[in-house]
């Protein structure tokens, strides 16, 4: 995937990132849109298009609709995976709480190295899908952080460890010979792309962000017309009849 070299000040992303939540809402955003979701002046948002448009980045004239070019867009959604990766490891993980978790997401996202934000991404992953980790490590964990204390029951945790794992080998082997569609997953179901059609219009959405076979996904919320899913940090959104096209192998 292509990365964009413009270097943004805070400030700047936090525009970049409004206009594009903005525009996915409404096609396009007007200056008081951006004002009011940041909570700033109108002057001040007037200067940051200025900016911004002088640096390619977003299609702005006063009193005009205001768009992103394609290396805003670009951008934009780099800022905002950085978000996602950052709160889903604060209350995934940490068990933070949703309104603590999207703060310190919205301050660390300007800062966070691109190495850290991919082991992020893949620890996330990681921990839910491994047997020896899963929910109940992460609830265990927070029992901790609440009780400050550990159980000491670790022989009873490993032999449900070991229970659970023989339960999902069962489940893993039957679907890894005829793994399932994706539009049969259910809400918070996770699983592992075994494949994609490539002459389907999803396989581009997937090229475009680097995930293919093997690549862990989480269906985050389902109706009869979409799937929104998540992978590699990113959120997308598959329609239902791009969904027929990938085969998920499930966890």
């Amino acid at each position: 995937m292509k990365k964009n070299k413009t270097k943004l000040s805070a400030s700047l992303e936090d525009y970049l990132e409004t206009i594009y939540q903005v525009v996915c809402q409404k096609q396009a955003a007007r200056a008081k849109d951006i004002a009011t979701r940041l909570k700033v002046n109108n002057s001040s948002v007037t200067g940051a298009l200025r900016t911004l448009a002088g640096k390619g980045l977003v299609n702005y004239a006063p009193y005009d609709l205001i768009t992103l070019t394609p290396s805003g867009t670009e951008i934009a959604k780099d800022i905002i995976r950085r978000h996602l990766a950052l709160k889903n490891f604060f209350t995934k993980i940490l068990y933070v709480n949703e309104n603590t978790a999207e703060e310190a997401a919205c301050k660390m996202e300007h800062d966070v190295p691109k190495e850290i934000l991919e082991k992020l991404i893949l620890f996330v992953d990681f921990i839910q899908i491994c047997p020896r980790g899963g929910e109940g490590l992460i609830k265990g964990f927070t029992k901790h952080c609440e009780e400050s204390i550990l159980t000491g029951d670790c022989e009873n945790c490993v032999n449900i460890c070991l229970e659970s794992l023989k339960q999902k080998k069962k489940i893993y082997n039957k679907y890894n010979e005829n793994p399932i569609l994706l539009k049969e997953m259910k809400k918070n179901d996770l699983g592992k792309i075994s494949e994609i059609n490539k002459n389907s219009s999803a396989f581009q959405k997937f090229m475009e962000i680097e995930a293919g076979r093997g690549s862990i996904i989480q269906v985050i919320e389902k109706d009869n017309q979409s799937i929104l899913i998540k992978t590699k940090g990113y959120n997308l959104t598959i329609r239902g009849d791009e969904a027929d096209n990938i085969k998920i192998l499930p966890y």
